[in-house]
């Protein structure tokens, strides 16, 4: 519990956070690849979503109060995300075993992908280190990638509770534009 709440304290004091080395890939740019095992041991891939709308978004910590409002409002969408061609991964620095409890905990049905080298995060640039509290994690980013793999919205200031409805509303608005 002192680590939660540690954690939460670290990413609440985002005036503390110095980015990592990678910049984030530019918006109409590919996507990086990436290699990482989901909460139930399975590997997954990007090109494994190729010819499907993929929201990548990646978050602090599991079973942080911000992370857990983000992957319930997610789980709570992704019916609808389905419906709009889209699959949704979430990534975090954890390990399998943390997903894999956040995800039964939560009823999660997407899958939680375990960048524990934070090569993944490395290379969407949203690595972060808070030298206040000595951590690195994944800053709370998403990317929506086309069905090419091109990465089409970058969401940097996400909202938790508002970052579904905003990636449903710009899959939308995207999709009339195709």
């Amino acid at each position: 519990m002192k680590i939660h709440l540690r954690f939460a304290v670290a990413v609440a004091a985002l005036a503390f956070q110095v980015p990592a080395r990678a910049d984030a890939p530019a918006v109409g740019s590919a996507a990086p690849a990436f290699k990482l095992q989901d909460q139930k041991g399975y590997w997954r891939s990007l090109d494994q979503y190729r010819g499907k709308w993929v929201v990548l978004y990646f978050y602090p910590k599991d079973d942080t109060p911000g992370c857990t409002t983000e992957v319930c409002t997610f789980r709570d969408d992704v019916l609808k995300l389905h419906k709009a061609g889209a699959e949704v991964l979430g990534v975090s620095l954890d390990d399998i075993q943390s997903h894999a409890a956040f995800a039964e905990k939560y009823h999660v049905p997407f899958p939680l992908l375990s960048d524990n080298t934070q090569t993944t995060a490395k290379a969407y640039g949203v690595l972060t280190y808070s030298e206040k509290f000595k951590m690195t994690f994944a800053k709370r980013e998403t990317f929506l990638i086309d069905p090419a793999g091109n990465v089409v919205k970058h969401y940097v200031d996400v909202d938790p509770k508002e970052n579904s409805g905003q990636v449903l509303a710009d899959l939308a608005a995207l999709k009339k534009g195709v």
